[in-house]
């Protein structure tokens, strides 16, 4: 079982030597509208990455990347994902705001869960199981070893056991195909 999640960054000197310029555990980040859940933000940037560039701070604002950014994010879901939050849901959801800018309006008004993004997604599962949910009704269990692609596919996550899930995700911005198509 995974207990902590470290962190190593890489970088060169400008005479091109390859040295660590952060290296560390990376703290969870949990929000009351997520009970249980916990969010490991490895490492993001918001423009297009650059080989030796010194840059060590990670930019998670907005929580999804744009066009040219990625963010990486490991998950961690307790068992039996998909309990209600309790308190108030204006103070939850300002919170979540504060906590992962942009999160919120990802999410599918009538549809628990259901959020859909300008990004491809690509992700696998490290420990426990988890369900995948696409608009169509689809449903597909995940174990450890199990990779996924999400190409601005509308979905959802669930654990549906007894035992937490653990899944490591790269986020990178894209145009969206659906409505330059139009």
């Amino acid at each position: 079982m995974i207990d902590a999640i470290s962190r190593l960054v890489a970088g060169c000197r400008p005479d091109g030597t390859s040295v660590v310029e952060a290296n560390g555990t990376v703290d969870p980040v949990t929000v009351g509208a997520l009970p249980g859940v916990e969010f490991y933000q490895v490492w993001g940037r918001n423009d297009a990455p650059s080989t030796g560039d010194g840059g060590t701070e990670a930019a998670f604002v907005p929580y999804f990347p744009g066009a040219e950014g990625t963010r990486f994010v490991i998950l961690r879901w307790p068992p039996e994902t998909g309990r209600g939050p309790e308190g108030d849901p204006d103070a939850l959801s300002a919170e979540v705001e504060e906590v992962f800018p942009g999160l919120l309006q990802a999410l599918a008004p009538d549809e628990e869960g259901h959020h859909a993004t300008d990004t491809v997604d690509m992700s696998i599962v490290l420990e426990g199981e988890l369900w995948l949910q696409l608009e169509d009704g689809s449903e597909s269990r995940l174990t450890p070893g199990s990779c996924v692609v999400l190409r601005g596919n509308r979905h959802s996550w669930t654990n549906r056991s007894a035992e937490p899930a653990v899944m490591a995700s790269v986020f990178v911005g894209a145009k969206d195909g659906f409505s330059e198509a139009a």
